[in-house]
């Protein structure tokens, strides 16, 4: 039985990101909609180290009516068919709704090990903000922290710091797992 995973944030990690003034906001057109290069052998990686990859995703913009729930899901689907990629959890709600899915709360990562049965200490979270890595931690996930020198609050307590989501291979290779 597999009982480990890889938690990866969508925007900024698995996709790129759209910046403006700074800051990271996620793509609205299925134009926007770009995965980034090289993540599908950092997938196959982890896949084959026995993880399993699943996806957790704050999407506010289906709350504030910016994005279809019809658009999020075309986004997902193509992540489904693209990459090995286990299942995608979305959160669906802004910060003011303050429910327990929405990183850094932990709801989206507490149901996919109830789901999945999964050991969250043999489990990792990859992640480009605070929120994500604050998640991570709250369940006892090791973190890496994809630093995209966005202008907004920077993660702190992560497990490992990369450049980018391929520096996540050269993590595991100097990790013993």
């Amino acid at each position: 039985m597999i009982n480990k995973a890889i938690f990866w944030d969508r925007d900024g990690v698995l996709n790129q990101a759209l910046i403006r003034d700074g800051k990271p906001f996620s793509p609205r057109s299925r134009d926007q909609f770009v995965l980034i290069d090289g993540v599908g052998d950092v997938l196959e990686m982890t896949a084959g180290l026995g993880f399993l990859n699943i996806v957790v995703t704050n999407q506010p913009d289906i709350g504030t009516g910016h994005v279809t729930w019809e658009l999020i899901n075309d986004f997902h689907q193509n992540i489904m068919t693209s990459l090995p990629v286990e299942r995608v959890y979305v959160c669906s709600h802004v910060d003011e709704d303050r429910c327990a899915c929405r990183k850094p709360g932990n709801g989206l990562l507490l149901q996919a090990a109830n789901d999945y049965e999964l050991s969250l200490p043999d489990c990792w979270l990859v992640g480009d903000r605070w929120k994500d890595i604050d998640a991570g931690r709250s369940v006892g996930c090791r973190t890496i922290y994809v630093d995209r020198g966005y202008q907004e609050t920077r993660a702190e307590g992560y497990d490992f710091l990369c450049r980018d989501t391929s520096d996540v291979v050269r993590i595991f290779e100097e990790v013993s797992l």
